[in-house]
């Protein structure tokens, strides 16, 4: 049965609820991963969004920053949830669907502003829990799973604006694309979105910094679908709603959608 499935970093979910019930009511996937969510789970406001279908969610929260949730329209079980590089943080949670289907919902620390780890604690933080991973994927080798979130990592040279420009810059370093593609290639992941729009440049996320973000147009393709080689075959129809990052008091991340024909 086909279902889609969308990811975004919303960047506060008391905040932008309008802007979730917006997407909710506008696009209507069947499942929607929320990132930086910035709220203890009990705050989250998911009455608005039971409202329009969406009556199942697990979450790990915290106040404040980080935060992690995922809204379904259909059932869906709490599988757990990975602290990765032991830092404490709400970055992770996994849920089962009624076929059996594993979503996991991540947000990689971003690492900071300068990508050398004995000056940088954050960054080291983020090749740590990048690592963690890796070793994770490679002891229980996932099937019949989906990952999604904000990696934090804009892996390919047309992922950025500017390859040359970025490669010292933190999200686009070799180090840490070598990273994430270890970590993918330990799970088996395959990248959904790069296989359904495999040319040209592709963002998920434009400063606020950017006085016309749109203009501008320096974005960076953070917001990744990935999926267990087993599924992968069955993922298409992928796009990034670049709309929504001109909504009003937006998000910097614009939602990134994959359906899957299971």
């Amino acid at each position: 049965m086909p279902f889609t499935l969308a990811t975004w970093n919303i960047n506060s979910v008391r905040l932008r609820a309008p802007l979730v019930c917006k997407l909710l009511s506008e696009e209507a996937p069947d499942v929607l991963c929320l990132q930086e969510c910035k709220s203890p789970v009990d705050k989250i406001p998911t009455e608005d969004f039971a409202a329009l279908g969406y009556t199942h969610m697990i979450a790990r929260g915290q106040k404040g920053y980080n935060g992690v949730a995922i809204l379904s329209k259909r059932p869906i079980e709490d599988v757990g949830d990975q602290d990765f590089a032991a830092l404490g943080h709400a970055r992770h949670v996994a849920g089962r669907l009624e076929d059996g289907t594993v979503i996991h919902n991540f947000y990689v620390p971003a690492g900071g502003d300068v990508p050398d780890r004995e000056v940088n604690v954050k960054f080291g933080q983020k090749l740590d829990y990048l690592t963690q991973m890796r070793d994770w994927f490679h002891a229980e080798r996932p099937a019949r799973s989906i990952l999604v979130g904000d990696l934090n990592i804009a892996p390919r040279e047309d992922d950025v604006w500017s390859h040359k420009q970025l490669l010292k810059v933190v999200s686009h370093t070799p180090v840490e694309v070598e990273h994430l593609n270890d970590a993918m290639q330990a799970g088996g992941w395959a990248d959904v979105t790069r296989a359904d729009i495999p040319e040209g440049q592709l963002y998920s996320w434009w400063s606020y910094r950017a006085r016309d973000w749109d203009a501008a147009d320096k974005g960076r393709r953070l917001d990744h679908v990935w999926a267990t080689q087993d599924i992968a075959g069955a993922a298409h129809s992928s796009r990034i709603l670049r709309p929504a990052r001109g909504w009003d008091k937006p998000s910097d991340h614009a939602p990134v959608f994959a359906t899957f024909d299971l």
